[in-house]
């Protein structure tokens, strides 16, 4: 008999249960102890040992994952699928990246890694799942993407193209699913406080030509930006927003196709429709 505290093999395969992927901070962290806590069996992705350590150390059933490596996906869904009889109930692809820098600066090589990150991984995990949630009638695939896959703004191309990528191809899956019991959401934030501003700063600077670029003084302050850890607004709130959006795509009866989140991700949503895409352009580029 079980002690408190402790879940035997049947009482485990019998929650729902649920991959986070980069979950070492910001919304994939938050968003895999939150569930964990509201009942889940959450099994959560990160690439540092002592990320994977510290999710373990909260009851967090970890896993080395990198979306650029195909061998670390399939590891994961055999080791989860394993754990829990063939099963799956969600999948919250959230493990990202963001490459700064003008599209006329950018090596193509960066944003292969980019979109290897970003895209292809996600589409390589949730594609291993779609089977499982086929056979057992039902399933619920979120996925984090961007305020920016709808309304694009300067020096962020590679990850706008990568987050406009991932809306076509998961809208197109949302279509494809309809009658199987599988609903597909997409999360758009605006800024949240996370660390995904401080972890571009490597990024940028290894693939970046910026002391030799026309772009060289725009550069100055995006570094100082970056630097900084990202923008600091009183319009940025926690990741708890993605959290309650994540609840919803979930749990509801009927989820929806887009969460749109945060103050600035509604009035930028608003403004794409409102707006002459000509005036609307204008406006984006002051946002940089």
């Amino acid at each position: 008999m079980a002690t408190h505290g402790e879940t035997t093999n049947s009482q485990a395969q019998q929650l729902r249960s649920i991959i986070v992927t980069g979950a070492s901070s910001g919304i994939g962290a938050h968003c895999a102890r939150a569930l964990k806590a509201e009942g889940w069996r959450v099994f959560a992705t990160a690439r540092k040992p002592e990320d994977i350590a510290g999710l373990e150390a909260d009851g967090i059933e970890a896993f080395y994952l990198d979306y650029s490596e195909p061998d670390s996906i399939a590891r994961l869904v055999t080791a989860v699928l394993d754990r829990t009889g063939g099963r799956l109930d969600a999948l919250f692809n959230n493990g990202a990246y963001a490459q700064a820098g003008a599209v006329e600066d950018l090596p193509v090589a960066a944003l292969k890694q980019q979109f290897e990150a970003n895209f292809f991984g996600w589409h390589d995990l949730t594609r291993r799942l779609v089977p499982v949630m086929r056979r057992q009638g039902h399933g619920r695939i979120v996925h984090c993407s961007s305020i920016l896959g709808l309304a694009p703004v300067r020096f962020r191309g590679a990850y706008s193209a990568s987050k406009h990528a991932l809306e076509g191809l998961m809208l197109c899956l949302h279509q494809e699913l309809r009658g199987s019991g599988i609903h597909v959401s997409l999360i758009e934030p605006g800024p949240v406080t996370s660390k995904i501003a401080s972890n571009a700063l490597p990024w940028f600077l290894e693939n970046i030509d910026h002391e030799n670029s026309v772009h060289r003084l725009d550069y100055q302050a995006q570094l100082a930006r970056l630097r900084a850890g990202g923008s600091q607004s009183r319009l940025k709130p926690g990741p708890e927003v993605v959290h309650t959006a994540l609840r919803h795509a979930l749990l509801s009866r009927r989820p929806r196709p887009h969460y749109v989140v945060t103050a600035s991700a509604k009035i930028g949503a608003m403004l794409k429709r409102i707006l002459p895409a000509s005036t609307l352009y204008r406006f984006l580029a002051k946002r940089a």
